[in-house]
């Protein structure tokens, strides 16, 4: 009765600084340094060097039961951003009050059944609820998954559009995507929700960027600059779009053409076979390099070694390599998806078709154009901060930052 007598109290002091409540759920658990994972950090060390006014950004996890404060990781995170070191610090369980809001920034879709009931008391007493969305492209192409993953991803789609006072996408296509969804499956609630997006960042120096080099990168760069070097970013996966990349360029050595494809990506899943290729390709460490959980300091060298970035993905919730390109002044050839032409608009070169004679020939096109200085370029290609990215986002739910 103490206990819940306290909560009430608590929840009650709307007197108290509003509190920004950041999930960082699995961000907590593992930091992959890839992907959703950079987006999660860039935004959260964003906030919390430049909260929101009139908001304290409090990062939080779900501990099996209940939402606490994740304060040593926060001190491992950033040493320098606090006075308690990570022995001293200790994560106490959270209080709100109606001022606060709650951000699912970080992917937590298998949580979704068990915070559910947690989230909808928040949302009665008071607190605004928001998720970011990164794509559901799962709800589309559940093949590009293992199956398991499919059902739990609607779940949690179904459930943040109940409860949610809004969701936020990181592009409009996302966005637009959403909405689509929604028409189909609407949500069982009584007032608006809110559909939001903003663009990601770009600025990997801003996002504390992994370093080191391996023993053999100055090999590996320097026959980078040798020739022609084609650049995919991304984790290996079955939408990513390597199977056709590596056929279309098996043609072209096979057509004679001295040209270097390039793979920054760790294993995914589902790609078994197209590994057993690629570790068993004669071009292996010759034209064909597969480049596994570098440092981001190795990706930016890699980036400043190549001659163009190749976005093949089938599917994108946004396509963040792209404006790492731009950033490098790297050109683009990007297949023709919305999201792409989105963040890309008239700066890329874009191909279409899922066959490797397709994009052989758009390769080959390129090359040409690059060669008479045609080929578009990336350098005046707008692309954003992180600090912007977080005020995009920030903005998307307040009216004023």
């Amino acid at each position: 009765e103490l206990r819940e007598l306290a909560t009430s109290i608590g929840t009650n002091l709307s007197f108290q600084e509003r509190q920004l409540l950041v999930d960082i759920s699995q961000l907590v658990i593992l930091d992959a340094k890839s992907g959703i994972q950079r987006v999660v950090r860039s935004i959260l060390i964003n906030l919390l060097k430049n909260p929101p006014s009139r908001y304290k950004v409090v990062p939080i996890y779900w501990d099996g039961a209940q939402y606490r404060q994740s304060n040593k990781f926060i001190v491992e995170l950033l040493p320098d951003f606090s006075t308690t070191t990570a022995e001293q610090a200790v994560d106490t369980i959270i209080d709100i009050t109606c001022n606060d809001i709650f951000l699912g920034l970080d992917l937590t879709a298998h949580l979704a059944v068990n915070t559910r009931e947690t989230l909808k008391r928040f949302r009665n007493l008071g607190v605004e609820i928001y998720f970011v969305v990164y794509d559901i492209l799962l709800i589309h192409y559940p093949q590009w998954w293992p199956k398991e993953f499919g059902s739990t991803f609607q779940r949690w789609l179904e459930i943040i559009s109940e409860i949610s006072t809004g969701l936020v996408c990181i592009s409009q296509a996302t966005a637009d995507a959403v909405k689509d969804w929604l028409l189909y499956f609407p949500p069982q609630r009584i007032d608006y929700l809110k559909i939001g997006h903003f663009h990601l960042g770009a600025d990997i120096d801003q996002s504390l960027p992994s370093g080191g080099l391996p023993e053999d990168a100055n090999t590996v760069l320097n026959a980078l600059r040798a020739k022609p070097t084609i650049l995919m970013v991304a984790t290996v996966e079955p939408r990513k779009g390597h199977t056709q990349a590596l056929r279309a360029f098996s043609l072209l050595w096979q057509a004679g053409l001295s040209i270097n494809l390039v793979f920054v990506g760790k294993h995914g899943w589902d790609v078994d076979e197209l590994v057993q290729t690629l570790d068993s390709h004669p071009e292996r460490n010759k034209q064909l390099f597969w480049l596994q959980g570098i440092s981001d300091e190795y990706l930016d060298k890699v980036y400043a070694a190549s001659t163009v970035l190749l976005a093949a993905s089938e599917g994108e919730g946004f396509g963040l390599p792209l404006i790492e390109a731009a950033q490098h002044h790297l050109p683009i050839i990007a297949r023709s998806l919305p999201v792409f032409r989105e963040v890309a608009g008239d700066h890329a070169f874009y191909f279409e078709g899922s066959q490797p004679e397709q994009l052989a020939e758009a390769i080959k096109t390129w090359l040409s154009l690059n060669q008479a200085g045609k080929a578009s370029g990336s350098e005046a290609m707008p692309w954003l901060t992180w600090m912007q990215s977080t005020q995009q986002m920030v903005s998307a739910i307040l009216s004023e930052y």
